[in-house]
């Protein structure tokens, strides 16, 4: 219920008011009581953030096969707000009270999946949030390549993703003039620049849009523990999303035409996107 609520983008008094009008939703939870509002809110206050991060790994799983190797994964960050001052009061004052906590995603470019996040309460260097990602993200699920932008410009970046993560790296350098380039991963980027591969960045830019005009990028809670759970939450619930989009999809471009006693019966069966068919259908006789 609580995915469902961030789903839907909405306050837990208001989504608990919308539940006890949606009788279809209730069935299928098995809702003999509605909840109260504050029964939302006291399980996220207790869950776990590892049961959340199991949960997100798993929503990244349901695109892939189990040894598929993502082609390109991009990485970028954001801020996702947190302030519940009145904006009025705001610029009566001249005091522009917001609170940021800035986020980096990793982004599978082919099919915008998010493969990894990582949050902080302060505004920290892009660099900081790179190792943590992207150990994560290649734990969840190997890369072939990975692209960022020139903020994540570094030697040790570079080292770790062509080293450790046996990976290929497109970052372009920051360089001003008469500066000498140092780091041999760095001067490769000077000298052999991947222009064909680098553009794919924008689609974790992208991917943040839609997160924030999807599932609003405004953080609901006040504490900061709870805020890292409402980030995790959107991030799974994205994932979802974008499945139902893979779904729908399916439905309209790999359905079947089969010829059954003089008539042309069209069907699709969604488990061969879990399988990984290229198509799957059931005859029933009517």
């Amino acid at each position: 219920m609580v995915l469902f609520k961030d789903f839907r983008n909405q306050h837990y008094r208001e989504f608990i008011e919308d539940v006890g009008d949606m009788k279809g939703v209730q069935e299928v939870l098995a809702l003999s009581v509605i909840p109260h509002f504050t029964t939302l809110q006291k399980f996220i206050s207790r869950i776990k953030t590892l049961y959340l991060r199991f949960t997100f790994r798993k929503t990244v799983n349901m695109f892939y096969s189990n040894d598929e190797k993502i082609p390109i994964t991009a990485i970028d960050s954001s801020g996702f707000t947190s302030g519940y001052c009145s904006h009025y009061f705001s610029e009566r004052t001249g005091k522009i009270r917001k609170h940021f906590l800035k986020t980096s995603i990793s982004v599978d470019t082919d099919q915008q999946v998010i493969t990894g996040f990582v949050a902080s309460k302060s505004r920290v260097h892009d660099t900081r949030h790179a190792e943590k990602l992207l150990r994560q993200c290649h734990k969840t699920r190997k890369s072939d390549c990975y692209v960022m932008d020139r903020g994540y410009d570094s030697e040790a970046i570079h080292r770790l993703i062509r080293e450790n993560l046996h990976a290929n790296s497109v970052i372009p350098i920051r360089s001003w003039k008469n500066e000498v380039i140092g780091g041999t991963y760095r001067q490769e980027m000077a000298c052999q620049f991947n222009d064909s591969i680098y553009p794919r960045r924008q689609l974790v830019e992208n991917k943040f849009s839609v997160l924030k005009r999807k599932f609003n990028g405004d953080l609901k809670a006040r504490t900061y523990l709870i805020q890292m759970k409402e980030i995790a939450n959107k991030m799974i619930v994205c994932n979802l999303h974008r499945f139902l989009q893979f779904l729908i999809v399916g439905v309209f471009y790999r359905a079947v035409k089969i010829k059954i006693q003089n008539r042309y019966l069209f069907f699709f069966d969604p488990l061969s996107l879990y399988r990984g068919d290229s198509f799957a259908y059931t005859c029933q006789d009517t």
